[in-house]
């Protein structure tokens, strides 16, 4: 069984392998999120970034520190997570520069100078990680009832500070 720290270690790497998420407001009217595509600065801790427009709701509705939270499942489907953070909107061309990669430029006629360009930061400071516990080994020793898929899954979930 995974440990919290080795189920956050997880949920990184997956995050800088493939960060497309639901975003949203935790105060938001309608509280529900929206496909974005986070942005990590490759490591195990800090801020992720979302490239979005000025005229985003989102960017509309959020003000410094808006409470928010992101649901990620992995490419493989074999972790999900519901991180909690705060938000807050930035327009730093430091960052911009940074950040700045071919999947964003494909967004922004007038490139790194578009004036619709804004950045969302994501600070995260805790989550619930789950581990899939249903492999296609734990299906056919379920099967031949060689195991217990509840009891399998056990231990697979984590809740962790960031």
């Amino acid at each position: 069984m995974p440990t919290p720290a080795e189920l956050e270690k997880k949920l990184w790497k997956a995050l800088n392998d493939h960060a497309t998420a639901f975003l949203g407001l935790s105060n938001a009217e309608h509280g529900h999120g929206r496909p974005m595509t986070l942005i990590s600065e490759g490591g195990e801790h800090g801020p992720l970034w979302v490239f979005t427009t000025k005229d985003n709701d989102m960017v509309e509705a959020a003000h410094a520190g808006s409470a928010a939270f992101v649901h990620y499942v992995s490419k493989g489907h074999d972790l999900w997570a519901c991180v909690h953070g705060n938000v807050t909107i930035s327009y730093d061309r430091a960052v911009i520069d940074r950040l700045w990669n071919s999947h964003v430029a494909a967004w922004y006629e007038g490139g790194k100078d578009d004036p619709k360009i804004a950045l969302i930061r994501f600070e995260p400071d805790h989550a619930e990680i789950w581990e899939d516990s249903s492999s296609v080994v734990a299906g056919v020793k379920t099967a031949l009832g060689l195991s217990d898929p509840k009891k399998d899954a056990q231990g697979k979930k984590a809740t962790v500070q960031l």
